[in-house]
């Protein structure tokens, strides 16, 4: 063999070397918050998915491996994950888990010379849809859940006259302002709208003048758990007894005692849900991991996100521009069906034919509301 042959010959054993082979892993990041109560299921539900489709076979014979980074639901954390999975092999991010820290981390993966899709889960805030083409999510959005609580509160609960109390930041005004359009665009009517500052909130003066407001008829707290549990603690500690009604911020609220007795809220998904692939896949969550709560809609979102980008690569390839396209094909004309429900993306990535749906507290556990 002449010198140059044994170049040439070289070269082609250095690019099959550097080339991805029919049994290379297909890489798709994994980012959110992994250690609190929330976002730790995310994980267990994008493994399951990936065991799932690797003992199927893969996608053409490749398996999956998933990148795991943990942001700590912080958005500074957010984006330095965010420039990692960017200058990694990952081919698409699943991630991340809340609202703002997608919101941080959403512009690194739309820049540059090779963008990458990121699927949130959960993050449900309506700036989302507009910070690019390579942003998508699974969930509904904040204004969907603020018009579902609106239509249920006024067509459902027959009730017209209350308060709202939101947390102020992107998620509370998100959800307040939907609600308090749509209730009062139903004939409804509002008295206190009234914002307050997150974790432990100081609600005493708004909760004085609740207690004096002998119309009233229920309080929607349009913030997170812990919010909604103060809330509760001073408004019975005043007698004020009116059933308080919230968003999906309000998850984990049964776990609260009896001070969360009848408290709604609006999901995007519940174990509950009597479909047959929701069926199948609580089932095989439980038995994989049984000392775990049931999966939540982190988990199930995450579950889905995996699965459909396993449709989108069998059928556009597993590049990162090939993956964009194929999940703007997901239309409602060929919608992909997951676990939490139909998903059928617009032209900004939403899912807005998701359902939501009303769950309430009974006994100590989290049911569908009624006639769902």
């Amino acid at each position: 063999m002449s010198r140059h042959a044994r170049l040439g010959y070289l070269a082609i054993l250095l690019l099959a070397a550097c080339s991805p082979g029919s049994d290379d892993p297909i890489y798709i990041g994994l980012a959110g918050s992994f250690d609190d109560e929330v976002g730790h299921p995310m994980t267990l539900g994008a493994q399951l998915a990936v065991e799932e489709i690797n003992a199927a076979g893969g996608v053409n014979g490749r398996p999956i491996a998933l990148l795991e980074r943990n942001d700590y639901g912080n958005p500074d954390s957010a984006v330095m994950v965010a420039i990692d999975l960017y200058a990694s092999d990952a081919v698409a991010v699943v991630g991340h888990l809340y609202s703002g820290t997608t919101l941080a981390a959403s512009p690194v993966y739309n820049s540059g010379a090779t963008p990458i899709v990121a699927i949130s889960p959960s993050s449900s805030a309506p700036d989302v849809s507009e910070m690019g083409p390579y942003t998508f999510r699974v969930c509904p959005s904040d204004e969907q859940h603020g018009e579902t609580l609106a239509a249920w509160i006024r067509e459902r609960l027959g009730l017209r006259y209350g308060s709202v109390f939101y947390l102020n930041d992107g998620y509370g005004r998100g959800v307040r302002q939907r609600f308090t359009a749509e209730f009062v665009r139903r004939g409804g009517v509002l008295g206190a709208v009234a914002p307050y500052l997150g974790g432990t909130p100081e609600v005493d003066a708004l909760m004085d003048r609740l207690a004096q407001d002998t119309a009233a008829q229920f309080i929607v707290v349009a913030g997170n758990l812990s919010e909604a549990e103060e809330i509760l603690r001073q408004a019975r500690a005043r007698g004020v007894t009116l059933p308080l009604l919230g968003a999906d911020g309000l998850e984990g609220i049964e776990g609260s005692g009896p001070i969360a007795e009848g408290v709604y809220e609006t999901l995007a998904y519940l174990p509950q849900l009597d479909r047959p692939g929701n069926r199948q896949f609580v089932a095989s969550y439980t038995e994989h991991f049984p000392d775990e709560p049931p999966p939540n809609q982190p988990a199930a979102a995450s579950y889905d996100a995996i699965h459909l980008l396993k449709r989108v690569m069998l059928e556009h390839g597993s590049e990162r521009e090939a993956i964009r396209e194929g999940l703007e094909a997901v239309t409602v004309e060929e919608p992909f069906e997951g676990v939490t429900g139909q998903i059928a993306f617009d032209g900004n990535g939403d899912v807005p034919t998701r359902e939501v749906y009303v769950a309430v507290v009974r006994n100590g556990a989290l049911r569908l509301a009624g006639g769902q």
